[in-house]
């Protein structure tokens, strides 16, 4: 290929747009496209890197194998590979039933992958058990959207939207660090005048440059929302017309703030009584508003209450649906985080957010499969569940891992390697030997996204043509083409075309008629640079960019307020660990790490982990800044570079979650789960903080603890 392609940045949700052109010596340039209406020719370091892995010297191009547990990889050919993982599947469903073998995705796969996955698994594998990374992103809002307006898209607006608040309020959300392409929209917003309230822990980057920065206790986000919605009611701001005509539930809700007086809520969450006084009349006396949240509201054990708390809010101000710059919405974070989670890799849920336990749905998307919907699995388990309970007889004994590493981004990482150690099986495939392909049996190299065609969602709904631009490596094969090996060789192979556009048009008619539609949306539209929305059940539909306009997606057109109120968290600050651990993302990385450790741009970026703390914290406790610090919860420790922050809450560290090894900060959160989402516990958990006195060499995970042995 020598012609410039146009297409898509590998990382965050975003899915900037770039153009590769190939140079004289081999490799690729890359420059932000300035017709794509999300970054228009803007893109971060991660994004101006992304050709740094396509030639990566540590990248898989041969598919690894095991002959005995104590044995070293040997490449293999990919017959043998596939084999061996047919030979398990077969040999473990035929000892312990279908449901003991499962799969394991990941929010970065494309549209047709994320689709193609759920149908292996449920077609070829015949298990209702598969799960995704995704649940320990965004499937707290979810949820709570779900309940709330009938539907899950993180923006019911385009992000062209959100300079048209005139008052802007970010709620445990940090997009200068975390997606800085699209700060040009909040920047628009304050060149016209818009007044930005950050809410967070943290002095973030994102913070830094907002008119307003409030910052509550960690984990308590949901008694600040009650207590500016009691405040809202007590000062008559609410829109008694919008609740009357398009809400079900307020008096219920009304009754359930009643006890949140202001300075009951400055006790709990830190917040100055006219601080909160201030907030709330800015929102309501504002010609437009709009609330977005993120992870730091919903990655909590009552993560979808908190998001429902928020949605509360904003409902009660009359913004949901109440036109530009107006709303509520949550910043999805993976590169594929909303496209991933509509098509079938949740345990519950069929293509275009149809339900595995409603008959219809089944009878739909089983005639679209060609098969028995009485074939169909039942609903599986969450995805810690799922990782939790490997190699028991409740759980998997055989599993295959796609796009994850969840040896780092699972919470109680370390429990969760242990499980991984006590599989009878595990079949890895990606792109490099990350930490959860170092314990599996067989890995299997696969294509990376300048080397396959396929489409993405981005958090606006917005779906998106991501191109071929480069030919894979030899001895290289897509997923795709992977689980029609496996499924020939379970003689299921049959059901599972391996051409991009062909799945995605099996896609299109298992979502048609689906809250989320892509019947319309085609390859060639996407090719002819129409933007096309989600619901878009006809060719000539031209896509819906706003949602809610008219009415909700519940079956009487009404959102629906629930009350919410705080439960206890599953630990608590005591002596033994007193202070407050927080996690989240460094700008230069991404995830769990696999990708941009290996950039080295990147990894020069931010080449050590490190832990955030207030001086004043640090220097209670002898600690200067670059010190080796050790972080201790109930569940191990690790150490880590000390960086001092005055922007930090003197109760609360914040480590960044993208490094494996000594230096893992998931090895130390919390496995509580939200009832609802099944969301972990991975914001906020007591931790014990001293300075570390060690060897240097063990640092940072310089010394990376070996592997468990597989039992």
């Amino acid at each position: 290929m020598s012609a410039p392609t146009d297409t898509h940045c590998p990382y965050c949700s975003l899915q900037c747009g770039i153009t590769l052109t190939p140079k004289p010596d081999g490799t690729l340039s890359l420059v932000g496209r300035a017709d794509f209406p999300v970054n228009r020719g803007g893109l971060c370091i991660k994004g101006a890197t992304a050709t740094e892995l396509l030639d990566h010297p540590e990248r898989l191009t041969a598919p690894l194998v095991r002959d005995s547990r104590d044995d070293p990889f040997r490449q293999a050919t990919w017959d043998e590979a596939l084999d061996r993982i047919a030979a398990a599947v077969t040999a473990t469903q035929e000892r312990y039933g279908r449901d003991a073998v499962g799969a394991f995705g990941g929010g970065g796969l494309t549209n047709e992958k994320a689709y193609q996955f759920g149908k292996f698994v449920r077609v070829a594998l015949r298990s209702r058990n598969i799960d995704y990374n995704g649940r320990f992103c965004m499937s707290s809002a979810v949820a709570a959207g779900t309940r709330a307006f009938g539907m899950d898209r993180g923006l019911p607006f385009p992000f062209d939207d959100i300079p048209k608040a005139d008052v802007l309020v970010l709620v445990g959300s940090n997009p200068a660090d975390t997606m800085p392409p699209a700060m040009r929209f909040l920047e628009e917003g304050r060149e016209r005048g818009a007044r930005h309230i950050v809410i967070d822990p943290r002095r973030t980057a994102t913070a830094e440059l907002a008119h307003t920065h409030l910052q509550p206790v960690p984990n308590t986000d949901l008694s600040l929302a009650n207590g500016l919605l009691h405040i809202a009611i007590r000062e008559n701001l609410v829109d008694e017309e919008y609740i009357a005509t398009r809400t079900n539930g307020f008096d219920a809700v009304r009754r359930a703030v009643r006890s949140y007086w202001p300075d009951r809520v400055e006790r709990v969450t830190g917040i100055a009584v006219p601080d909160l006084y201030e907030l709330v009349r800015a929102m309501a006396a504002a010609p437009t508003a709009m609330i977005l949240t993120a992870r730091g509201v919903e990655q909590h054990a009552d993560g979808t209450d908190t998001a429902q708390a928020w949605i509360n809010l904003a409902l009660a101000l009359g913004l949901p649906g109440s036109g530009p710059g107006n709303g509520w919405g949550t910043i999805t974070g993976q590169g594929n985080g909303q496209g991933g989670r509509e098509h079938g890799q949740k345990a519950d849920q069929l293509p275009g957010y149809r339900q595995l336990t409603n008959p219809a749905h089944r009878a739909h998307v089983a005639g679209v499969w060609g098969v028995d919907p009485d074939e169909l699995p039942g609903p599986g388990v969450s995805a810690y569940e799922l990782l939790d309970r490997m190699g028991t007889d409740a759980g998997v004994r055989a599993l295959l891992v796609s796009a994850s590493n969840p040896v780092v981004s699972a919470p109680n990482a370390r429990h969760v390697e242990e499980r991984f150690a006590a599989l009878d099986f595990l079949a890895v495939t990606d792109i490099f030997l990350s930490e959860t392909a170092r314990l599996a049996d067989v890995v299997l190299p696969t294509t990376q996204w300048a080397e396959e065609s396929g489409t993405m969602t981005n958090p606006e709904g917005r779906v998106l043509l991501r191109r071929k631009a480069v030919e894979p490596p030899p001895g290289v094969r897509s997923d795709l083409g992977i689980w029609r090996g496996i499924a020939d060789r379970l003689g299921r192979g049959q059901f599972f075309p391996t051409e991009p556009e062909e799945v995605f048009t099996e896609l299109r008619r298992a979502s048609a008629g689906g809250i989320a539609d892509y019947a319309g949306i085609t390859y060639q539209r996407l090719a002819a640079g129409e933007e096309l929305f989600w619901p878009c059940p006809a060719e000539d539909h031209p896509g819906t960019s706003h949602v809610f306009t008219e009415r909700f997606a519940t079956p009487d057109g009404r959102a629906n307020f629930l009350p919410v109120r705080p439960r206890l968290a599953a630990e608590l600050p005591d002596e033994a660990h007193p202070y407050l651990l927080t996690t989240g993302r460094a700008r230069s990385h991404y995830q769990s790490g696999t990708q941009t450790r290996r950039s080295p741009t990147l990894a020069a970026a931010v080449p050590r982990p490190y832990v955030e703390l207030h001086p004043e914290l640090a220097r209670s406790l002898g600690i200067s800044d670059g010190d080796p610090v050790r972080l201790s919860t109930p569940r191990g420790s690790a150490v880590l570079d000390a960086r001092l922050d005055p922007g930090s809450r003197r109760d609360t560290v914040f480590v960044p979650f993208h490094w494996g090894g000594a230096a893992c900060v998931n090895a130390l959160t919390s496995d509580a789960l939200d009832p609802t989402s099944r969301m972990p516990e991975f914001k906020t958990c007591p931790v014990a903080v001293e300075k570390a006195a060690i060897d240097p060499e063990e640092k940072n995970g310089a010394v990376v603890r070996p592997a468990v042995a597989r039992t």
